[in-house]
């Protein structure tokens, strides 16, 4: 089972890696995680989505929260929210194939960031799926280079972290 937690924590050096250190010493993995400051410059929020029954999923969060630096710790387990990822694909594009990936880009509602006369660089953000979707075929053409931030997430409606 795919599980997404958020844990707002100080932002402060030493943080990030004592919370990566707590998944490492009890075996868990991380399939994605990303951090950021949040609207209080002094918190920053992680989003960490990993793979585990319901019972890692308990000890995760009750180990998360245990640590000083966490302020808390949500589980998106029984929750309405929205998840986002971005993705940069620099993709081989030659005057042949340009307007194809042009295509593609517009059907997802991709942004083309940049054009070179071999290659082009495109913008989604969505959910994995979608994500998933647009690299399998832009494969074809080529994938020359491929980054992603990591998902984030957010409950739906007037719940919020505070």
């Amino acid at each position: 089972m795919k599980y997404t937690i958020a844990a707002l924590v100080e932002n402060k050096p030493g943080v990030l890696a004592r919370i990566s250190g707590l998944f490492s010493a009890r075996g868990f993995n991380i399939s994605s995680l990303a951090v950021g400051e949040t609207e209080v410059s002094d918190i920053s929020r992680m989003t960490i989505v990993g793979i585990g029954d319901e019972k890692t999923l308990e000890q995760v969060v009750k180990q998360l929260n245990k640590l000083p630096d966490v302020i808390k710790v949500i589980d998106f387990k029984n929750e309405e929210y929205i998840e986002r990822d971005l993705v940069l694909i620099k993709v081989q594009a030659d005057k042949k194939t340009r307007g194809d990936i042009i295509e593609i880009a517009s059907i997802f509602r991709a942004n083309i960031v940049d054009v070179g006369s071999q290659s082009c660089i495109l913008e989604l953000t969505g959910n994995e799926y979608k994500i998933s979707a647009f690299t399998k075929l832009l494969s074809q053409y080529g994938v020359k280079e491929m980054v992603r931030t990591g998902i984030i997430a957010m409950a739906r409606g007037k719940k919020t972290t505070k």
